[in-house]
C-alpha cells in the first residue's frame, strides 16, 4: 500500500514537471516571435510536451521529435530537450541520449536559429545536456536499486512466513509424536490389565467377561489406529528403510527417543551442570497437571534456558512453575547479561512454543522486561472437570465390583 502511494505521487510529480516545462517552452517560443503564441514553434513545443508526458508508441519517438525541434528552433526548446535526455538516461538508453544531444547541437550549428543552443556561453548548452544525462543515469540507477531492495524485502518477508509455518508444522508433529508415546503407554496398560482380568473368566459372570473382552479389543484397536496415524511422525524415512509392510513406519529400538514425560527438574539440572545460575520455584506436583501440560512445561523451560545461555550466558535465571489448578503457570526471567556476538536470534523457537501453548487453550507472552531483562510467561488452563458420578453410576460401579470379587 505504501509502495503504491509512493508510485502515485511520483507520477503526479512527473506530470507537473512536464507540464511546467512545456508551458515554459511555449512562453519562450512566444517571446522569440514578438509575443505571438499561434506560431509553429509554440505548436512544436506543445506537441513535444504532450509526447514526453504520454510517451505513446516507441520509446524513441518523443526524444526524436524533441531533438528535431531543438535542432531547428534552439534555446526555446532547451528545457524539453533536457527532460528528454534525462528520461533516456534514466531508462538506460545512454547512447541514444548522447546521439540526440549531438544531433541537436549540430542542427543549431548548421541552421543558426535566432537563439542557438551555442549561446549565450561560449561552450553553449553542451554542459547542461551532459548534466541532464548524468542526472538521468543517477536517477535510473537509484530507481532500480530501490526496486531491487523492495523485491528483496518482499522475498525475505515471504521466506520468514514460510519458516514460521514450517516451525508450527514441526511443533505440531512433535506434539503428535509425544502424545503418541503417552497414549500408547496408557492404552497398553488398559489392554494389559483387561487381558489379565479376562484370564479369570471362570470366576466372573459372563456379562463382565464380555465387557472385558470388548474393552481389551477396543484398546488394542485404538492402539493400532494410533500407531498407524501418528507412528510415521516419529521417523518419516522409516518407510523407505524397511521392506516389511507389517513393520513399515515403526521406529527401530535405536531410533526411539527417550521417554517424553520427563521432569522439568532434569533440564534445570543439566543447565546448572553447564555453569548456568538458576533460581527455581516449583509449586504443586507434576501429576496435578495433564500430560500435555507437562510436555509443554518441559519444552518452555528447555527453550528459555537455551536462549538465555545463548544470548546472555552469565545472566542468572529465575524459573517458576505452578502445576496446581486452575491453570499451569510458567515464568522464566533472565536478567541483563553480556550478549554473545555469535548468537543470531531467529525467533522460530518462540513460534513453535506459542503454537504448542495455544493448541492447549493457553497463551504465551515473551519480550523484554525491566532493566534489560527478558521474560517468558505462559498460562495453560486445566480442562474443566467432568460431572461426578451420579447415584446410578455409583451403584452400577459397586455392583460390578461385587461381581468381580477380590483380586
Amino acid at each position: 500500500m505504501h509502495q503504491e502511494r509512493s508510485q502515485n505521487w511520483a507520477a503526479y510529480g512527473r506530470y507537473a514537471v512536464v507540464t511546467l516545462l512545456t508551458l515554459g517552452a511555449v512562453q519562450n517560443g512566444a517571446s522569440t516571435a514578438d509575443g505571438q503564441y499561434l506560431t509553429l514553434r509554440t505548436a512544436a513545443a506543445g506537441v513535444c510536451g504532450a509526447l514526453l508526458l504520454l510517451r505513446p508508441g516507441h520509446w524513441l519517438l518523443a526524444p526524436a521529435v524533441t531533438t528535431a525541434a531543438a535542432g531547428v528552433w534552439g534555446w526555446p526548446m532547451l528545457s524539453l530537450l533536457l527532460l528528454a535526455l534525462f528520461q533516456l538516461a534514466a531508462d538506460r538508453h545512454v547512447p541514444a541520449a548522447v546521439a540526440c544531444a549531438a544531433v541537436a547541437l549540430t542542427g543549431n550549428a548548421l541552421l543558426r536559429p535566432a537563439i542557438s543552443l551555442w549561446r549565450p556561453q561560449q561552450y553553449g548548452s553542451s554542459l547542461f545536456l551532459l548534466l541532464a544525462i548524468v542526472a538521468g543515469l543517477w536517477m535510473g540507477n537509484r530507481r532500480r536499486l530501490v526496486r531491487a531492495l523492495n523485491a528483496q524485502v518482499e522475498h525475505l518477508r515471504i521466506e520468514r512466513e514460510l519458516r514460521e509455518q514450517a516451525a508450527r508444522v514441526a511443533e505440531r508433529s512433535a506434539i503428535a509424536a509425544e502424545m503418541h508415546d503417552v497414549l500408547a503407554h496408557r492404552l497398553s496398560l488398559i489392554a494389559l490389565h483387561t487381558g489379565v482380568l479376562a484370564t479369570r473368566k471362570d470366576s466372573l459372570p459372563s456379562s463382565v467377561v464380555e465387557r472385558l473382552l470388548l474393552l481389551r479389543t477396543a484398546s488394542t484397536d485404538a492402539l493400532t489406529d494410533l500407531r498407524d496415524v501418528l507412528g510415521a511422525l516419529r521417523t518419516p524415512d522409516a518407510a523407505t528403510t524397511t521392506g516389511d509392510p507389517t513393520t513399515r513406519g515403526a521406529p527401530s529400538p535405536a531410533e526411539r527417543p527417550a521417554p517424553v514425560l520427563r521432569d522439568v527438574r532434569e533440564v534445570i539440572e543439566q543447565a546448572r551442570a553447564a555453569a548456568q545460575h538458576i533460581d527455581t520455584v516449583i509449586d504443586g506436583a507434576p501429576e496435578e497437571a495433564p500430560a500435555a501440560h507437562r510436555l509443554a512445561v518441559f519444552r518452555l523451560v528447555q527453550e528459555a534456558l537455551t536462549n538465555a545461555r545463548k544470548h546472555a550466558p552469565d545472566a542468572p535465571v529465575r524459573v517458576r512453575v505452578d502445576y496446581r489448578p486452575p491453570a499451569t503457570l510458567v515464568e522464566i526471567i533472565n536478567t541483563a547479561g553480556t550478549p554473545t556476538r555469535q548468537a543470531v536470534p531467529s525467533g522460530f523457537g518462540l513460534v513453535g512454543l506459542r503454537e504448542r501453548v495455544e493448541a492447549l487453550g493457553g497463551h504465551l507472552t515473551a519480550g523484554p522486561g525491566g532493566a534489560g531483562s527478558w521474560r517468558l510467561a505462559a498460562r495453560i488452563p486445566h480442562p474443566a472437570p467432568g460431572p461426578g458420578p451420579g447415584p446410578a453410576s455409583a451403584s452400577a460401579s459397586a455392583s460390578a465390583s461385587e461381581q468381580i470379587g477380590p483380586a
